[in-house]
């Protein structure tokens, strides 16, 4: 963690970074050379390391998040003042910020005209092939085990994600395979699908730089043109999702305090509640509707949740509990192997209607009717919930409809009773709705 740095490594990513650590050091050693893990302050780190190996230059990717750019911005200034050539490249974007902006030359807070301009600009170029060979140091610095990015004595995290997730680039390429053989034809249809296994899940692979979002392009545009016509919604349903990826860390790297403040300032105004009950229920999975449950679960158990569930969660706790989306920011950021600070924070701030073309307010999911729409048999519910193993179909979506007799059922040796909702979720929306309204009187006062 650099001093000053606001958003550290959450333990689910601390999980995978390890990992995909010792994969790259295992393919660097294919190629003849071997990466080298060291703590401390980045500069101190690399000066260190220029003066043992001797080494003229110093190559980097660019990153945009706040903090992070400013420190690699004063890395590259010091170290070229030093006599290194340094320098840093863009790849993990497909269009640099500041290169996809409106006519008048301002940034694009609206994700449509954000789409036309980069439909508008030269397609993003394939990636160099891989080097068959790297040189190496006369002599190789010390290094530290991988495993010291997840911490040590109570700090180290006990939870394992290996039953879900392989990280490393060859993870990357199974993963994209996968998805171009048997799921790009019908993303379209099924992305938003939950119980079935409709999207790509490269989210972390991407986040990591496992694979670089222009080669997950074309190879998404190769794949559509080997299976023609079917392919073409697919292709393109795709690749907009790569560019609302886009649109996320273009707007963070315009608005870098939207990490933690909103967008749009009247939001500042809102009146938030803090419930530590109501949102360590939230948590845990245990709010009495089955699908935020769910999502909830899924989370905990895997270090991931499906797209459509993490907005039915997040509308949940900013509206219905009317929690700040920033305790919910926090807790993904911490629990997702794909925390991705710009994806977090426009997802929430969509949610919650404070940010860059974002959903209204009153669009309150209810999350009963969300799953009877994208879970319609709780196949989703029942593998993350299993005390709704049993309830029949017709109350899997709202099992307090049928009364306390049910829940009571749910109990079983060794787990408890699923519970009763912790709010109503009718009477919740209401009071959002109020809590708007008054929010925009004060604006006008």
């Amino acid at each position: 963690r650099e001093k000053g740095d606001s958003w550290p490594i959450g333990r689910a990513g601390r999980w995978w970074l390890a990992r995909s650590l010792a994969c790259l050091d295992r393919r660097l050693r294919d190629l003849g050379s071997r990466l080298i893990v060291r703590k401390g302050a980045t500069l101190t780190v690399l000066r260190a390391l220029i003066a043992e190996t001797r080494a003229e230059a110093v190559c980097g990717n660019l990153r945009y998040e706040p903090d992070v750019g400013a420190r690699d911005g004063e890395i590259e200034r010091t170290l070229s003042a030093d006599g290194c050539q340094a320098a840093a490249f863009n790849a993990s974007l497909l269009f640099e910020p500041g290169t996809v902006l409106s006519r008048v030359g301002r940034p694009l807070t609206v994700f449509t005209p954000f789409y036309k301009q980069c439909a508008a600009q030269d397609e993003p170029a394939p990636p160099e092939a891989a080097p068959a060979r790297m040189p190496r140091p006369r002599a190789w610095p010390k290094s530290l085990p991988f495993d010291v990015v997840e911490g040590s004595g109570r700090k180290r995290e006990t939870h394992d994600f290996s039953q879900f997730w392989t990280p490393g680039e060859r993870g990357a390429a199974a993963a994209m395979e996968r998805f171009l053989e048997r799921g790009l034809i019908d993303y379209p249809t099924q992305r938003d699908r939950p119980d079935l296994v409709g999207t790509s899940r490269l989210s972390p692979h991407l986040h990591w730089g496992e694979i670089g979002p222009r080669q997950l392009w074309h190879a998404v545009r190769d794949a559509a043109d080997a299976m023609g016509k079917r392919a073409l919604a697919g292709c393109d349903a795709y690749l907009r999702q790569l560019v609302w990826r886009e649109f996320a860390h273009h707007l963070l790297c315009h608005f870098p305090r939207t990490d933690d403040e909103p967008l749009r300032a009247e939001f500042e105004k809102f009146p938030w509640r803090i419930n530590r009950k109501a949102l360590a229920a939230w948590r845990e999975g245990r709010t009495g509707y089955p699908l935020v449950d769910a999502g909830m679960r899924e989370l905990a158990r895997t270090g991931w949740m499906h797209n459509r569930v993490r907005m039915v969660v997040a509308s949940f706790l900013v509206k219905d509990l009317r929690i700040p989306w920033q305790e919910g920011a926090r807790w993904f950021w911490d629990n997702l192997v794909d925390a991705d600070l710009a994806n977090n924070t426009l997802g929430w701030q969509w949610v919650a209607g404070c940010g860059a073309d974002a959903a209204p307010f009153f669009r309150i999911f209810n999350p009963a009717r969300q799953g009877e729409r994208f879970d319609p048999q709780g196949d989703y519910i029942r593998r993350f919930v299993p005390e709704l193993a049993e309830v029949p179909d017709r109350w899997i979506h709202a099992p307090f409809k049928a009364g306390p007799a049910l829940l009571a059922d749910t109990a079983s040796k060794g787990t408890r009773a699923y519970p009763a909702p912790v709010v109503d979720h009718e009477v919740a929306r209401r009071r959002a709705l109020d809590a708007f309204a008054s929010m925009r009187r004060k604006g006008r006062s």
